[in-house]
């Protein structure tokens, strides 16, 4: 296996760099490497040059992460002001992956196109697109064009919407592959109808949400009610908290993790979290829910790298 430093970049490499600090809950250990590219060709040369075997992990903003006590084996790539372009031509919109989700709504809504379902989603447009994230009944499936990435083996490829067979909180991508860009076509709207349609979504979200509290979004997906399209049906759908207040668990804590007292499928970090206690406790509520319904709940943020060694 290739030294990764060995490769020639014009972006930042670093070792053994700590993630805590680059995810919304501020748990994690470190990284074996972190790279950040300085722009497309930067990212195609090193992974084309980068050893098979080392494996590659695409980290957005990390609003929907934990990254485990022991961190992260092989390279975790981070996009930043490289791939964060919103380019709007007729009713298409073009936005680096790193583009945040909200600021790409923002500024549809100021050209007049309809993309305000992703104001209120946490995160950047790659992991939106990854977790074909929706908000309002519109999910990124409505609206997703094509995207553009960067392969395992270096190459550059442009994927149609219809291959990354896009369902509920779920895609189907090339492994290994990075996202760089998307494109999403939008239906026409009035700006100022646009722009108030979204505060009004800020307010309801800021009413019923912890948003000033370290979480990462919505903890487990709802179980039942969605279309393989991944458009919810929420006349049938079991919500998910809903079945964690029945078990007990709203306001449950363990160590520095709780279930939110204000939305009972927020995992929060009250200050002093590991993400032993994080995974922890989302392990001891489904638990919980699955003796008091049968129903076993599914973690929708991800959790990723090695739990803590042993001292």
């Amino acid at each position: 296996m290739n030294d990764p430093s060995s490769i020639h970049i014009r972006g930042t490499l670093t070792p053994d760099r700590p993630l805590d600090g680059l995810t919304w809950l501020r748990v994690g250990g470190p990284a074996d490497w972190l790279f950040q590219p300085a722009d497309l060709d930067d990212l195609a040369a090193f992974l084309a040059a980068l050893d098979p075997g080392v494996a590659v992990f695409p980290m957005g903003v990390g609003s929907n992460l934990i990254v485990r006590d022991g961190g992260i084996r092989g390279v975790v790539i981070r996009l930043g002001r490289g791939f964060n372009a919103i380019e709007i031509a007729g009713d298409t919109v073009t936005a680096g992956a790193a583009a945040l989700d909200a600021h790409v709504a923002r500024k549809a809504a100021e050209a007049g196109l309809d993309l305000t379902f992703l104001r209120t989603i946490p995160g950047a447009i790659g992991g939106a697109v990854r977790m074909n994230a929706g908000c309002y009944g519109v999910y990124v499936a409505d609206r997703l064009k094509s995207v553009r990435v960067v392969t395992r083996d270096g190459a550059i490829r442009d994927l149609d919407a219809a291959s990354l067979k896009l369902a509920y909180r779920q895609s189907q991508l090339p492994k290994g592959c990075v996202i760089v860009s998307a494109t999403f076509v939008a239906p026409p709207g009035d700006p100022d109808e646009l722009a108030a349609r979204m505060q009004e979504q800020l307010e309801r979200r800021d009413a019923s949400q912890p948003t000033r509290e370290r979480t990462a979004g919505s903890t487990f997906r709802n179980p039942a009610g969605y279309s393989s399209t991944g458009r919810a049906d929420d006349d049938h759908s079991l919500k998910a908290w809903r079945l964690i207040d029945e078990a007990g668990m709203r306001g449950a804590r363990l160590g520095g993790a709780q279930m939110s007292e204000m939305h009972a499928n927020f995992l929060i970090n009250t200050g002093s979290a590991t993400a032993a206690d994080l995974e922890g406790l989302g392990e001891e509520v489904r638990k919980r829910v699955l003796e008091k319904t049968g129903i076993s709940l599914e973690w929708e943020v991800a959790r990723v790298g090695d739990p803590a060694r042993a001292d």
